[in-house]
């Protein structure tokens, strides 16, 4: 499925806990979307994307319309991006974002997490790059091609397997390659729909200690409520 894919985030367990954070997670990103634009969807494309990659998580209608009211009537909450790179077991590097209401509990939690697995907070952006990544199947190469051409997107990265084509492009990009896509197709359905961290070189870990405190280090990195996404280096088995 593409470079994305081979540091895909240590998965959740299904637990009751897990969609718990799920919910927490789309519920401030919709809220945000519907609070910094307006409340409809029809008339917010990020709003309306949000919700479509909430549904696809299964997150609740009942979820997704609390958010929406909770913008709607003016609630003051208020949540601010923060980011935090680190060095974790072994050869690991992660990128951590996060949306948080207070600054200082969210540091103090992310530094907990690196710090009792054997890692520690510190600069490591430099080792990744930023990337839109879109990945779907339903296209043939010379289709994708030819629908980005069309809509004068330019776009030099992509990959193709048997089954998915991933297209990478720059942040900026976002949009307009999303939007060249569905307007060509608007059944195509993303596999991965992002604005990325990905890393510039992969790496792997071997000894078990160092598996398991990795794992270890994403889980409790994910438990964290302000944590919206994991990015790392290290390739999947």
């Amino acid at each position: 499925m593409g470079r994305a894919f081979e540091v895909r985030k240590v998965a959740m367990a299904k637990t009751a806990a897990a969609k718990s954070k799920v919910y927490s997670k789309y519920g401030k990103e919709i809220y945000m979307a519907a609070k910094a634009g307006v409340p409809d969807p029809e008339m917010n494309p990020t709003l309306k994307r949000i919700i479509e990659k909430a549904k696809k998580d299964q997150v609740s209608a009942d979820v997704i319309s609390r958010a929406i009211d909770k913008a709607k009537g003016g609630s003051d909450d208020n949540y601010s991006s923060a980011r935090y790179e680190g060095f974790g077991p072994g050869t690991s590097q992660l990128v951590v974002e996060c949306l948080t209401d207070n600054v200082n509990r969210t540091i103090s939690e992310v530094r907990t997490c690196f710090n009792k697995t054997g890692g520690k907070l510190g600069s490591v952006l430099h080792m990744f790059e930023q990337k839109a990544v879109f990945t779907f199947q339903g296209l043939t190469e010379d289709e994708m091609l030819m629908i980005l051409i069309e809509a004068g997107v330019d776009v030099k990265d992509y990959e193709v397997d048997e089954e998915f084509i991933t297209v990478y492009g720059e942040p900026s990009q976002y949009n307009e390659i999303r939007t060249a896509l569905k307007d060509a197709k608007p059944e195509l359905e993303f596999e991965e729909d992002e604005v990325a961290w990905l890393p510039l070189a992969t790496s792997s870990l071997t000894e078990a200690k160092e598996i398991e405190q990795f794992e270890r280090l994403i889980a409790m990195l994910e438990e964290l409520d302000d944590v919206q996404e994991v990015y790392h280096n290290i390739k999947s088995e």
